[in-house]
């Protein structure tokens, strides 16, 4: 939590202190690590010199790479990810990327390796495995709670900031996907998407998905920048009952009903909110990081793990282009 003394143990910089950025700075801040922060952008540059005055600020990440910094957390434009991680990395860094790691899953996944090859730590900013309410998950389904899994259906929609350049798949879906590759803990067989463009041609704005996995599981996700209501809530289906996650609240209701096999009827138990998070995740997951790097552990959301949700999001984006969804206007 804040305020934690990890000053002993390390320093970190921030490369990137941007919209996103700026706050991975002053999580760090906030837990004792920060040391220096980078940023071509001078009014980015001042506004971290006036707020932190003892943090180092750079126009360049070089003099970063050259110092004796322990780590880097890389919040910069998706583009660069790759070069400046790799950059890290061979210059002795343990490295902090945020999402989508890079933009093709060759690069994902030479990095992955590239980590491994020099001993060092990668891990990827996939926040939402960090909201307490999604550990809580992956232990108790692994514990069968409601007994075997049958379906994952994830939706996050609102009227949000569309993009120029990425899709909704790339900018929202991401988030889902690396929950749902998470929480299902099995092989991938099969993916399908579809999508609709009605704001730019070429960039998908509203999404529909569908995942096959081992053992006959299935996994959906509906997200959209185009939509009346804010909603981020995550379903999930089993043979003892059903789990409704809702990231607003930041609760996990256990529904004890479902559908009787022997004679098709329901049955219905009731219904209990049996976990209440916190909503800090971004400093867990710099805790996390930080706490992997001081015990050389390997992150929830390591490299290889960021380059399987890379390697999806290249399959799903094919999959789009070759649909080709016309532009539509209302």
């Amino acid at each position: 939590m804040f305020g934690k003394d990890w000053s002993a143990a390390m320093k970190l910089a921030v490369i990137g202190t941007g919209n996103w950025g700026k706050n991975i700075v002053r999580t760090l801040d906030g837990l004792g690590v920060l040391a220096a922060a980078a940023d071509q952008a001078a009014e980015w540059r001042a506004a971290i010199k006036k707020e932190y005055p003892q943090v180092e600020v750079y126009s360049d990440y070089q003099p970063i790479l050259e110092s004796d910094i322990t780590a880097v957390a890389i919040a910069t434009p998706a583009p660069s990810h790759y070069r400046i991680a790799a950059e890290a990395i061979r210059a002795g860094k343990d490295v902090f990327v945020e999402k989508p790691m890079t933009l093709s899953a060759a690069e994902a996944e030479e990095l992955a390796q590239l980590a491994v090859k020099e001993g060092k730590i990668l891990m990827v900013g996939h926040l939402l495995l960090y909201q307490p309410a999604i550990q809580w998950l992956k232990k108790e389904l692994d514990s069968e709670i409601i007994g075997e899994i049958g379906s994952l259906h994830q939706e996050r929609l609102g009227l949000g900031r569309a993009r120029e350049s990425e899709s909704v798949l790339w900018d929202l879906g991401v988030h889902d996907l690396a929950v749902l590759l998470y929480l299902s803990g099995r092989e991938l067989l099969e993916s399908k998407v579809c999508g609709q463009r009605r704001l730019r041609s070429g960039i998908e704005d509203d999404i529909y998905l569908h995942l096959s996995f081992t053992g006959n599981l299935q996994a959906h996700l509906h997200t959209s920048w185009i939509w009346p209501e804010r909603r981020r809530r995550l379903t999930i289906t089993g043979a003892k009952g059903m789990l409704v996650y809702d990231e607003l609240e930041q609760t996990v209701t256990l529904h004890r009903k479902g559908i009787k096999l022997s004679d098709l009827t329901n049955w219905d138990q009731g219904a209990e909110v049996v976990f209440k998070g916190d909503g800090a995740p971004l400093t867990l997951e710099l805790e996390h990081f930080i706490d992997c790097v001081r015990n050389r552990r390997t992150p929830i959301s390591d490299g290889f793990s960021g380059a399987a949700v890379v390697r999806l999001l290249e399959e799903l984006s094919r999959q789009l282009r070759e649909e080709g969804s016309p532009l539509i206007r209302n």
